[in-house]
């Protein structure tokens, strides 16, 4: 496609330079051409998009950003007469019949769904090498993961096969796959998106954010998905929202920004630290206010997060049961074969390492050991960034501790695949939103910045992140595949 941003498809929609159904029959042969290589998606939506995009060319009123617009959709957000598997066996003939209210909020905006992003199996993983269907490749080098569990989220966009999608985030798998994939990823505040037809893996930290290729575009798809869902019981009231785009060309002038100096311990690589460093250096001349801070019970987040995430996962998994919807076995003689041999073949090996970490957490005589002990450092974590919030508007540090790993590499070791997510996870148990950004490249491959703000205060990261975007234009650098 000859765009490389929401904002000037959209310009080009309005100004009858394109029609929605043009582009969409360019999107599709872009997919049609990058997927042997990308393996970004699970399934299309073709038909339908072309009828769709017919009828609002016979409309011809493209005033709404996203009129006209393609987009795609991770595999767990549910979508009304499309597959939705979860990128599970046990979910691989699941056609929803009514759609997510992430995604009747995009629809009544105008825009066309393309189809469905693959990802890890239940969002359990941090390459999207845990999927029942496909390896999803980085789009800047595929002997590379693409990160996870939006794998196929990033890499859609990195690809420009679309250019925008939505993943979901419950430790980092927004931010992880935009880092790794050289593109704009925002985890919400816990509230902000409802949540409400996404296939849920761990209900206290999931949220769902749009990936795009700049922060522009981020913050207008932000606007059309964020707001109260009274069908979401954890959605927030209407008064913690307001204009994303607002503050956008601010700049960073007496902003009090804060580098956490425990992101930049052992295990982060030299060459990303310096690059969290050096954008410290150019906000500081900037006019913004820079200092190291601390968060000292950051270090126990990774356990904590493994045994609340793996616990809730546990109890979510328990409707896969081959009996009302999804995979059903047919190697059973009675009831409990069915639930056993339905979720054994069912299930992929990490989902069912979780669900057993999850249940040995929350049996008789391991809670309080556990789950309990778990919430307690959770809460200590929340009080650490209070604590620092309290004196500043932003935080920054790496989004990873290394740019994207080979395809493969990670697989024989769960311990060290998780220790992958150590700088993104602290932002969910704390409800917080975050943001990666482009910052760099660290051996021809891409790394991020994090931008980590207030609760609901959105509109401060999108602030900084596109003074940083503007002063740096890292987002302007594409992979060979988007040339």
């Amino acid at each position: 496609m000859n765009f490389n941003s929401l904002t000037d498809l959209h310009q080009a929609l309005k100004n009858k330079e394109i029609s929605a159904q043009e582009v969409v029959k360019q999107t599709f042969a872009e997919i049609k051409e990058k997927e042997p290589k990308i393996a970004a998606f699970i399934s299309l939506n073709e038909e339908s998009s072309l009828k769709y995009a017919g009828e609002i060319d016979e409309k011809g009123d493209f005033s709404n950003f996203l009129t006209g617009i393609p987009l795609a959709i991770k595999d767990n957000i549910v979508t009304n007469g499309i597959t939705t598997t979860a990128a599970s066996k046990i979910l691989e003939n699941f056609v929803p019949i009514y759609d997510a209210t992430v995604v009747k909020k995009l629809k009544n905006a105008g825009a066309i769904v393309t189809g469905k992003l693959n990802m890890d199996e239940f969002a359990m993983g941090s390459s999207t090498e845990t999927s029942a269907f496909k390896i999803t490749k980085n789009a800047w080098d595929q002997t590379k993961v693409p990160g996870g569990s939006s794998g196929g989220s990033a890499a859609a966009v990195a690809s420009r096969q679309v250019l925008g999608s939505l993943g979901t985030d419950t430790g980092g798998s927004i931010r992880q796959p935009a880092a790794f994939n050289g593109v704009v990823g925002l985890k919400p505040t816990y509230g902000a998106v409802s949540r409400w037809g996404v296939i849920a893996f761990a209900s206290s930290l999931d949220q769902v954010g749009p990936i795009t290729t700049n922060v522009e575009d981020n913050a207008h798809l932000l606007n059309v998905i964020a707001g109260h869902d009274e069908k979401d019981a954890t959605s927030a009231n209407e008064s913690c929202f307001s204009d994303y785009l607002e503050d956008l060309n601010k700049g960073v002038k007496n902003l009090k920004i804060g580098i956490i100096k425990d992101y930049l311990t052992e295990g982060v690589m030299p060459k990303v630290a310096e690059s969290v460093k050096n954008a410290a250096t150019i906000l500081e001349k900037a006019g913004a206010k820079i200092e190291e801070v601390s968060l000292p019970n950051i270090k126990y987040a990774v356990p904590t997060y493994y045994i609340i995430a793996s616990s809730e996962a546990s109890t979510n998994l328990q409707r896969y049961d081959g009996i009302r919807y999804g995979y059903r076995t047919p190697n059973y003689h009675n009831l409990e074969e069915l639930y056993v041999n339905t979720r054994t073949e069912g299930f992929g090996e990490e989902v069912k390492r979780r669900i057993m970490l999850g249940t040995f957490s929350l049996s008789t005589g391991f809670y309080e050991a556990y789950f309990k002990k778990a919430a307690q450092i959770r809460t200590l974590i929340t009080n650490d960034f209070k604590r620092v919030f309290a004196n500043y508007d932003l935080l920054i540090g790496p989004t990873t501790p290394t740019p994207a790993f080979g395809i493969g590499s990670k697989n024989d070791d769960p311990l060290q695949m998780y220790a992958n997510d150590i700088l993104t996870i602290p932002v969910n148990l704390a409800g917080l939103p975050a943001m990666s950004l482009p910052n760099g490249f660290v051996d021809g491959l891409p790394i991020g910045l994090q931008i980590i703000g207030k609760r609901f205060d959105e509109k401060t990261i999108y602030r900084l992140a596109k003074f940083y975007e503007d002063e740096t234009k890292f987002y302007q650098q594409k992979p060979e595949i988007a040339r």
